[in-house]
């Protein structure tokens, strides 16, 4: 009987699909569901708090420009990688992400500590010409983010959807966000977000 239902089962493709998608969905509950629960999951590491509105407007075009493809944010648990990049990420720096940027790829470098390694002309040099401060790299310039301006209205509009969705944005906040992005570049706003990475969290994670 038992062979006669196995057999069963790998003859018919649509049930086999069925319990598969079972078995996936248990497993998935089973790991993700506890997960939603965990203080360390769903609070914010200490010193994390959600970006400011420059820092949020550089955001969005790190995303728009794809950077995300080639350089995760999301440091291992491993003594290579902590040597190279500091302590490694723990889940609450990333409560405010949405999406967050772990990435799947490095093809350049982790970003997830770079804030203050560099200055911002550094990062102003690179980001128009990489290989005029990394000979070797095979990274594209984006020089006309100079020319785009950081548009205010976007940025509270942001602010109010992110705050539903459980951002601790104040009134304050949101109302003063278009001043604050007022006569600011693309440009500017990238490198303002890339010098605030890894820096607000003050979680000593250490290296394994």
């Amino acid at each position: 009987m038992a062979n006669f239902g196995h057999e069963k089962v790998e003859k018919h493709v649509g049930l086999m699909a069925i319990l598969i998608v079972i078995v996936i969905s248990f497993g998935g509950l089973v790991q993700i569901v506890p997960m939603m629960y965990q203080a360390s999951v769903v609070d914010p590491a200490p010193g994390v708090e959600p970006y400011p509105a420059l820092e949020l407007a550089g955001r969005d075009v790190y995303i728009s420009e794809g950077c995300y493809n080639c350089h995760s944010q999301m440091i291992r648990p491993f003594r290579w990688e902590t040597e190279r990049y500091g302590d490694y990420s723990v889940a609450g720096e990333f409560v405010y992400d949405r999406p967050f940027q772990w990435g799947s790829k490095r093809t350049g470098p982790d970003l997830a500590r770079v804030g203050g390694r560099y200055s911002d002309l550094w990062h102003e040099i690179h980001l128009l010409n990489p290989r005029d401060v990394v000979p070797e790299s095979n990274m594209p310039g984006y020089p006309w983010l100079v020319d785009n301006m950081v548009d205010g209205q976007r940025v509270t509009a942001s602010m109010r959807a992110l705050r539903k969705l459980g951002h601790p944005y104040t009134d304050e906040q949101i109302n003063a966000a278009a001043d604050a992005v007022d006569g600011y570049n693309e440009l500017q706003a990238l490198i303002a977000y890339l010098q605030g990475l890894g820096v607000k969290s003050t979680t000593a994670t250490g290296a394994p």
